[in-house]
């Protein structure tokens, strides 16, 4: 459900974009408009991915062609840090910071959206107990929607596990499933497993369990809009992270300056319609090349004052 101060907040019906970045196709959109694509997908009755970039996966979407492939073939690749928008930036087009739509901003949301409308959620990932406990508290809190779930403590190699869960979520028939195993392991799972899957959104959802079941602390919003919420988990882990982060962000900022002088120049394109038909949308839909002039900075008040539909 959209909050109040959302629907006072005209950047909410910011319009949907299409960002190719080093041809990585940027689905940029607010969280009110995720959350009422996931609600269409479900009434409508058809079946949408909801992936995200930040700096991590946009690394690893260079390093594995599979990753890379996931991505694209996704409806939603939501931009999930500052660090994207400020290589965005950089690339010569400046988007509003409601373009984050991080899951510390789209859980809650997304949750009322379900709780209101009765949606059925099936949660893949963590391990049992603290699986166990995320289902409780969203039946506590959320108690309109329906829950249910799976640690993700399975053998996916073993093709009787791996069927065993996708028979349990299936005879759930949930509207959204939620696999939070760990990036890439989830983006693998569901790569090998979506066409077997009778569910209209599969969202990837990280830690988004953990963080349901209360071990994992939200990042405070002060320091997430700075742009540092690496650093508030890192010191908060830093023996499992410290790669991620100390090798990770150097690496993608030297990509992203590389990409700036190497690369085909940013690429934007409204969004019309959120299914599987859209993906090639280049020549459907028109396409604006940015470069790093002042006359491109402000496309997206341009695209919204034409009437591009959110």
């Amino acid at each position: 459900m959209i909050s109040q101060a959302q629907s006072k907040n005209p950047m909410s019906s910011l319009p949907n974009l299409n960002v190719h970045m080093m041809e990585r196709r940027i689905t940029c959109m607010t969280v009110p408009s995720i959350v009422e694509a996931i609600y269409a997908a479900c009434v409508e009755g058809r079946k949408i991915t909801v992936a995200h970039y930040n700096v991590h996966s946009f690394n690893l979407s260079m390093q594995l062609p599979w990753f890379y492939h996931f991505l694209q073939t996704s409806e939603i690749v939501n931009c999930d840090s500052v660090g994207i928008l400020k290589a965005i930036s950089y690339m010569g087009l400046n988007l509003p910071l409601d373009y984050r739509a991080s899951y510390t901003l789209m859980m809650p949301e997304m949750l009322s959206k379900c709780n209101e409308e009765g949606l059925k959620v099936f949660l893949l990932g963590a391990k049992p107990e603290l699986l166990e406990a995320a289902v409780a508290n969203l039946r506590k809190e959320y108690p309109n929607a329906e829950f249910a779930g799976h640690h993700g403590y399975f053998n996916q190699e073993d093709s009787r596990q791996n069927q065993a869960v996708i028979e349990k979520i299936n005879q759930f028939k949930p509207n959204i499933l939620i696999v939070g195993m760990g990036m890439p392991i989830q983006e693998k799972w569901v790569h090998m497993n979506r066409g077997r899957l009778q569910v209209n959104a599969i969202m990837i959802g990280g830690a988004i369990i953990d963080r349901i079941a209360g071990t994992v602390p939200d990042c405070p919003p002060l320091i997430a809009n700075l742009g540092c919420e690496w650093l508030y988990r890192l010191l908060r882990e830093p023996k499992r992270l410290a790669a991620r982060y100390l090798l990770g962000n150097p690496a993608f900022v030297l990509n992203i300056v590389l990409g700036k002088l190497h690369t085909p120049k940013l690429r934007v394109q409204p969004m019309q319609t959120i299914d599987s038909s859209s993906l090639e949308r280049d020549t459907q839909f028109s396409t604006l090349y940015v470069s790093s002039t002042p006359q491109n900075q402000d496309f997206v008040g341009k695209a919204y004052a034409s009437g591009v539909s959110s």
